[in-house]
């Protein structure tokens, strides 16, 4: 069964970066269902909204974001990151930005 992703690429280099992971996440056999959301802050400036409810309703019956880098100079500071990031970190209950790496000679376990 295929894993369910909503997919924010985001701006900058965010685009790039998350095409390259869900490139290596399916050669690694994983099969993924991607659905992309245009959530930047190019769209912020397109048409002045961050992160619509009706979205962030959607994006709840997925099994998991991948989400890029996010921002652009051109954007206030705080507007993307209370109107999005934040938004859907309380909204989902995803209060910790942790990064779990777990090395692959189990000789190591850490939390970036």
């Amino acid at each position: 069964m295929a894993h369910r992703i909503a997919v924010i690429g985001g701006d900058g280099i965010g685009p790039e970066v998350v095409a390259e992971a869900l490139k290596v996440v399916r050669a690694a056999g994983v099969e993924l269902d991607t659905t992309e959301f245009d959530l930047s802050g190019a769209r912020y400036l397109r048409d002045g909204t961050v992160l619509p409810d009706e979205t962030l309703e959607e994006i709840r019956g997925y099994d998991a974001i991948l989400l890029g880098a996010v921002g652009t100079p051109e954007v206030p500071p705080g507007i993307i990151e209370r109107g999005l990031l934040l938004k859907m970190r309380f909204a989902l209950d995803q209060y910790v930005n942790q990064r779990p790496f777990v090395d692959a000679s189990k000789d190591i376990d850490f939390i970036v």
